[in-house]
This record gives C-alpha cells, sequence and structure tokens, in this order.
C-alpha cells in the first residue's frame, strides 16, 4: 500500500513557466563572463596550462596520458577534461586558446542544465512524487506536475550560489559536474526511455571514470543499481501506474551496468584510481576547526537549496524509499561524504548541487503560503541590497565618491586604473530593470505557480553574477589573473619569447608565465643558460646551493596585486658572468 503523499497541487498551480523566459534567464547566467577576460588564479589558470602542454605535443601518446606542466602532475589527476580543452583549442585557432576553452565548458554548464531539467521531470512523472487526487477533480495532470517541478529544480539550480564562479571556470571540476549530471539523468529518466538515458549513462560513467572522479562513479552506479534492483524486486513499492513507464527491467538494469563495468574498467586500466582520503583531524588545523569550516562551506555553498531540501525530507519522510527521494538523497549524501574526505572540498561539493535542487523542487508542491512569501521576501531583500552595493562600489571605483568605498577599492586592486564602457553600463542598467521588473511580475502576478519561489532566487544570483561580470570585470580581471604580474616581468625581459629558469614556482604561475609572457620555461639546474630566472621567494634558500649568486643580478620583486603569497623574484644573468660548462659525455664504443 503507498504512503500518502503531502503534495497538495491544482491544475491551476502548474502552469507552465514561459519557455522564452527560462531560455534568456540562462543565456544571462551562462553568457557573462565568457568574455573579456583570461585566465584566473588558481585552478582556472592551472587546467589551462595543462591543456596548452598537451596541445604543444599533439602526438606524444605518452604526456596526453599523463599530462604533465614543467615536470608537474596535476592537482587534480584526470584526462578528458584536459583532452577536452587542448581539442577545443586545436578546433578553434582562429580563437585565442582560453576562450575556445571557455566556449566548450560553457557548452557543458548548458548540459548540466538540460540533464537536470529533464532528470527532475521523470522524477516527477513516477506515480509515487504525485500529488494527492481531489475528490471531484481538478488536481494537476501528471506530465504538466512534472514540467513544473523541473522547472523549479532548474531555477533551484540557477539559485545556488556555489556555482557561479566554479560553473565558469575551466577546471576537471565543471566537467565533473556535467558528467554527473549525466548520469543522475540517466538513471532518472531509464524507466521511461531508452536510447537518451543509455547515451547519457555512458557518456556520465566514462567522463567521471576518466575526469577525475572515478571512485565516485563507481559508488554512484553501485548505489544506483542496488536502488533499480529494490525496485524491481517489491514492484509493490514502485506505485506503477499509468505514467509509471517500463520500469527498471532487464534493459534499462543493463544499460546502468555496462557503462558502470566499462568505466571502471577504462579507469582502471589507465591507472585513474586514486583519491586521496583527508581524514578529520589530519592537517594543520584540528577536527573541530575542520567541521567548522566544512559546515560553513556547506550552508553558504549550496545556499538556498539546503533549507529546501531538508524541508522536502521532512514532508515526503514516509516516503525515502520511492525513487523521487531515494535517487537525489543517494546522489546528494555520497558525494556530500566524499567532500568531508576530500581536499578540495568546493569542488567536490559542486557535483551534489543536482541533486540538492532536485531534492528542493520537491519542496515546493508542499509549501504554505506564509513559507513561500517568507522566502520571497528574504531573497528580495538579500539581492535588491547586493545588486545595490555592486553599484555604489562601482560608482567609487569611477568618481572616487564615496571616498571609504573607493579607497577600499582602490587597496584591493592597487595598480587597476578605472575604465567606463557604454555598452557595458547599458547591459548591467537592462539587467536591474529586468531584476525591477521581475520584482514586481512576482508580487502582481502567477501568485498560484508552482514555482514562483524560486523565481527569485534565481533571478537574484543572475543579476548579480552579471553585474560583477560586467561592471566589474576589468577591476576582477586585474585583480585574479596572473597577467599583469607577468607583462610587468615583459617589460625587463622584452616581450619576444626567452628562455626563462624558474625555481619554487606553483602551477598556476608557471601556466601563465608560459601563455601570457609566451617563455619556454625550465627548472633550474648549474647548468642553465637561460639569461632570465623567476623565483619564489620562499625557494631562494635553495637557489644558493644550485647556481653561484654572484652571476645573476636581482631585478625586482613583483607582486601579483596585493597577493605577498604569489610575489615572483626576477634575475638576470650578469653579461660579465661565464656561462656554465656543459659536460661532454664520450659516446661509449662497444667492442
Amino acid at each position: 500500500m503507498n504512503n500518502p503523499t503531502p503534495a497538495i497541487v491544482a491544475q491551476s498551480a502548474v502552469r507552465r513557466l514561459p519557455r522564452l523566459a527560462l531560455l534568456l534567464l540562462c543565456v544571462a547566467y551562462l553568457m557573462p563572463g565568457l568574455l573579456g577576460r583570461g585566465p584566473w588564479k588558481s585552478a582556472d589558470v592551472s587546467s589551462f596550462g595543462y591543456m596548452l602542454a598537451l596541445v604543444g605535443h599533439p602526438w606524444d601518446l605518452t604526456r596526453w596520458l599523463e599530462p604533465m606542466l614543467l615536470g608537474h602532475k596535476p592537482e587534480i589527476p584526470a584526462l578528458l577534461p584536459y583532452w577536452i580543452g587542448a581539442w577545443a583549442i586545436q578546433l578553434a585557432p582562429w580563437w585565442r586558446p582560453d576562450l575556445a576553452v571557455r566556449v566548450v565548458y560553457a557548452l557543458m554548464l548548458w548540459g548540466t542544465f538540460s540533464a537536470t531539467w529533464y532528470a527532475v521531470y521523470y522524477l516527477a512523472r513516477t506515480p509515487g512524487a504525485q500529488p494527492v487526487a481531489f475528490a471531484f477533480g481538478g488536481e494537476a495532470q501528471p506530465k504538466d506536475y512534472a514540467r513544473a517541478i523541473a522547472d523549479g529544480g532548474l531555477l533551484a539550480l540557477l539559485a545556488s550560489l556555489g556555482l557561479a564562479q566554479l560553473g565558469h571556470e575551466t577546471t576537471p571540476a565543471l566537467a565533473q559536474l556535467f558528467f554527473g549530471a549525466l548520469m543522475f539523468y540517466g538513471v532518472a529518466a531509464a524507466p521511461y526511455r531508452r536510447l537518451g538515458p543509455t547515451l547519457a549513462l555512458l557518456l556520465g560513467g566514462l567522463g567521471m571514470s576518466l575526469g577525475g572522479a572515478p571512485w565516485l562513479a563507481l559508488v554512484l552506479g553501485l548505489g544506483s543499481l542496488l536502488l533499480s534492483l529494490r525496485e524491481r524486486i517489491q514492484p509493490g513499492r514502485a506505485s506503477p501506474g499509468e505514467d509509471a513507464g517500463h520500469g527498471y527491467d532487464a534493459a534499462a538494469l543493463a544499460a546502468m551496468a555496462a557503462p558502470l563495468i566499462l568505466g571502471a574498467g577504462l579507469a582502471f586500466g589507465l591507472q585513474q584510481f586514486h583519491w586521496r582520503i583527508v581524514w578529520p583531524g589530519e592537517g594543520p588545523a584540528s577536527a573541530g576547526a575542520q567541521a567548522g569550516s566544512l559546515l560553513r562551506l556547506f550552508i553558504w555553498f549550496t545556499w538556498p537549496t539546503w533549507p529546501l531540501a531538508l524541508w522536502t525530507l521532512w514532508r515526503w519522510r514516509q516516503q525515502w524509499l520511492a525513487r523521487h527521494v531515494a535517487l537525489p538523497l543517494l546522489f546528494a549524501g555520497v558525494i556530500g561524504i566524499a567532500a568531508m574526505l576530500g581536499a578540495a572540498s568546493d569542488r567536490v561539493l559542486l557535483l551534489a548541487l543536482p541533486a540538492l535542487a532536485t531534492l528542493a523542487a520537491f519542496a515546493l508542491p508542499t509549501f504554505r503560503r506564509s513559507v513561500s512569501a517568507l522566502v520571497d521576501w528574504f531573497t528580495l531583500l538579500f539581492f535588491s541590497g547586493s545588486a545595490l552595493l555592486i553599484w555604489l562600489y562601482w560608482i567609487a571605483m569611477q568618481t572616487g565618491v564615496p571616498v571609504k568605498m573607493a579607497s577600499s577599492v582602490a587597496r584591493l586592486t592597487p595598480g587597476y586604473v578605472a575604465q567606463f564602457s557604454l555598452p557595458i553600463f547599458l547591459i548591467a542598467v537592462a539587467a536591474t530593470l529586468a531584476w525591477c521588473w521581475l520584482v514586481r511580475w512576482r508580487t502582481g502576478r502567477h501568485r498560484a505557480a508552482l514555482w514562483k519561489t524560486l523565481v527569485l532566487p534565481a533571478g537574484g544570483v543572475t543579476l548579480c553574477w552579471l553585474l560583477l561580470m560586467t561592471l566589474w570585470l576589468p577591476a576582477l580581471d586585474h585583480a585574479l589573473s596572473y597577467a599583469p604580474q607577468v607583462r610587468a616581468i615583459q617589460q625587463h625581459t622584452g616581450p619576444a619569447p626567452r628562455c626563462v629558469a624558474e625555481l619554487g614556482v606553483d602551477r598556476p604561475q608557471l601556466a601563465a608565465l608560459s601563455y601570457h609572457g609566451n617563455y619556454t620555461l625550465q627548472p633550474i639546474n648549474s647548468h642553465t643558460e637561460c639569461p632570465w630566472l623567476v623565483v619564489k621567494p620562499e625557494a631562494v634558500h635553495l637557489l644558493q646551493l644550485i647556481v653561484d649568486l654572484h652571476d645573476w643580478r636581482l631585478i625586482g620583486t613583483f607582486r601579483r596585486t596585493s597577493n605577498a603569497s604569489d610575489d615572483l623574484l626576477l634575475y638576470q644573468r650578469r653579461p660579465e658572468a661565464p656561462l656554465p660548462e656543459v659536460p661532454v659525455i664520450e659516446p661509449v664504443i662497444g667492442p
């Protein structure tokens, strides 16, 4: 016997969100930041450096199977994300390399949006997720209800604060998000479709396995398979009905198992099964400090989906084993545990956003009007205040008034000269006016729409991101890019490609020196013939053990904005210093 559903939804509440409006919202979220900037620190430019390194060795199979950046392996061990970026550069030689990579990764974010929408749609079509049937009719029809819930799920994903920056970077984390969303869609849609879910599971499983997350792909695949087997063994709990699809039959289970086996085997054969577990208490911070840091990260990173997801788990507590709750709960729970045990917690937690958005969407049909109004007012005040601050600080940067705001901007972006662009200004004004219209629309019309509660959060995040990527893009690019630091070094070395030795320089700055400066970099040794040398300040004590410092002249310290941890020391070989003698190794002549 089925458990009662907490969803009470009339047909009038599942009106369709206009497709053009939803499309424009996604475009407004996706496009800002695509143009007008270079790779940012640190993971963005570092990943881009590995892609460029692969392009420089197009026929070196060993290099493609083990990406290296001047002898350094990637911090996020992966293959496919770097391959995708390298292929994008090779296929679009007429574009700047970083732009070609960003376009492809933007398409993957768009694919994440589509996969999430369809996953929520098919989960909402399951009979166990349907609203209560009214005595005299008028309840929401299954497909209309599923479409409204899917719109809400996509809006919840757009509203997630953690997606804004990481979703616009060209890192393996975004590729893993895309492939994980494909897996999520494939399992959710398997009872209804054959070809689409099978291809999604195949691409998602292989992508996760070769994208740096083979263990996650294996655990998520096994967990999904067990849930599906349970539903097949106990069909009475699946709530079969006229919209139940064909269920997880033998063909669907085979389609889920095959990519799992193939991806795991391929990852094992290419030696991609590696994951450094960070147990609580390891490292300089105590277990309590680490737990507090993770809790704060989870609260802001997954806002506003986590309170809605908790509400869903409470209201649907009698149906936790139903497909529409169990599947997103499995994905969110497994990824959450991985984030607690992994080194890059925020980038792992990024993969949980589609599942959390799905859980958040199923809170919508259970809301009281007072709760919905509370979310609306909080969102209205928070994002309107944030947009106002963005405008005020931009005005201060342009005019110097208010003085306190202008001094704060100058302190955070030293050396930056304010720029004004009329087209960019008009785009920002249009976005702000669109937000005002959206607020007026939300308070005046379509009060009964099921997805209404998440319109303002999604619109508010999109507005703030668009304002930052238009009004503030030049200043942010100056503060977050290594290009100004490299240009300052080029004033001494000259713009022509030059051999530059390095010592202690980390991966992001190596990638920036190679890309922005077009330098030929090589590690320092006692036989180097390079006329220039860049060194991290903390590695100077090692330098005197490698070379004679009397042969080198310190040019200066080059700082990236106000961050002392990114300082680089530039040395030049003295003209009178003799070039090192390279030992000659006589060939060995056999008998």
